[in-house]
C-alpha cells in the first residue's frame, strides 16, 4: 500500500514547465505563481516567455527563469540540466507539458512532421522525466507531472500518431508513479480533453471531434486539486464529461471505440 504524502508545500517548490509560452503551459505557472512557487519556464518564443515571467513578477512576485529552447532537440534533458546548474537553479518539480499534434490520414502526412511530433510529444518526456528523475526522487518533496490527453484512452483516427503518443505517456508516467510510491515523490498524468488553447492553431480546427473545448484553468485546477491530495492518483481526466467517456470506451471495447472515435472525427473535420 502507498504510503501518505506529506503535504505539498508550493512555496518550497521551483517548477519547470515546458511548453509554457502559451495555453495549459502558462496557466500552469499562472496557478503555481499564485501558491508561491518559483518557475523555470522553457519553450522556444522567449518573448512570450519574458512577458509571462514579467507578469508573474509583477503579480506575485514570482521568481522566475526563464529557457528559450527548442525542446525537440536529441538530448534535451541533459541540455536544460546543464544550462540550470550553469545558473545555480536547482529544479524540485517538474511538468512536461510541451505537445503538437497534426490532423490527416497517417499515409498522407510527411515522415519528418511525424518524427518531429514524436520527438516532441514522446521523447522529450522521456528525456526530461529521465534527467530529473534522480534527484526529484532523492530531494522527495515535489512532482513529476507529465500532460497525457483525453486521446491516450482509445486509439485517434486522422490523429493516430498523437493518439499514441499520449497512451504512451499516460502508461510511462502510471508506471513512474509506482516506481516512485515510496520516495515522497509525486508521480501524475493529467488526461484534458480538448481544451480552447492555441493547440488547434497547428492541429487544425477538426481536432476536437466537434466535442466542447473545456477552459484551460479548469483543467489545470483539476490538476492540481489531485496533485495535492496526501495520497495522489497515477493519473486524472480533466471534466466530467470526459470522465465517463473514459470509462465507457472501457466498457464499449476496442473495436467500438475505434469506430466511434473515428467517426466523430469524421464529423469534426467534415467541410475543412
Amino acid at each position: 500500500m502507498t504510503a501518505l504524502k506529506k503535504p505539498l508545500d508550493h512555496t518550497r517548490q521551483t517548477v519547470l514547465i515546458t511548453g509554457a509560452s502559451s495555453g495549459i503551459g502558462a496557466e500552469f505557472a499562472r496557478q503555481l505563481a499564485a501558491r508561491g512557487s518559483s518557475l523555470v519556464l522553457v519553450a522556444r518564443r522567449a518573448e512570450r516567455l519574458e512577458a509571462l515571467a514579467e507578469e508573474l513578477g509583477d503579480a506575485h512576485g514570482t521568481d522566475v527563469v526563464t529557457v528559450p529552447m527548442d525542446l525537440a532537440r536529441p538530448g534535451v534533458g541533459r541540455l536544460l540540466q546543464r544550462e540550470l546548474e550553469a545558473r545555480d537553479v536547482e529544479v524540485t518539480s517538474v511538468i512536461n507539458n510541451a505537445g503538437f499534434a497534426r490532423l490527416g490520414l497517417f499515409h498522407a502526412q510527411e515522415l519528418p512532421s511525424i518524427s518531429a511530433e514524436l520527438a516532441l510529444d514522446v521523447v522529450s518526456v522521456v528525456d526530461i522525466s529521465h534527467a530529473f528523475m534522480p534527484a526529484l526522487r532523492r530531494r522527495g518533496d515535489g512532482f513529476l507531472l507529465n500532460v497525457a490527453s483525453m486521446a491516450a484512452y482509445q486509439a485517434t483516427p486522422t490523429m493516430a500518431v498523437y493518439g499514441a503518443s499520449k497512451a504512451f505517456v499516460l502508461n510511462l508516467t502510471e508506471a513512474l508513479w509506482y516506481e516512485a510510491r515510496d520516495t515522497g515523490l509525486r508521480v501524475i498524468a493529467l488526461s484534458p480533453g480538448a481544451t480552447r488553447t492555441e493547440f488547434f492553431d497547428v492541429a487544425g480546427e477538426g481536432a476536437d471531434g466537434g466535442s466542447r473545448r473545456m477552459s484551460a484553468d479548469v483543467v489545470v485546477a483539476t490538476a492540481l486539486r489531485a496533485l495535492e491530495r496526501r495520497n495522489p492518483p497515477p493519473s486524472v481526466v480533466a471534466g466530467r464529461s470526459n470522465r465517463l467517456a473514459a470509462v465507457a470506451s472501457r466498457l464499449v471495447g476496442r473495436r467500438g471505440t475505434t469506430e466511434m472515435i473515428g467517426a466523430l472525427m469524421a464529423r469534426g473535420t467534415a467541410g475543412r
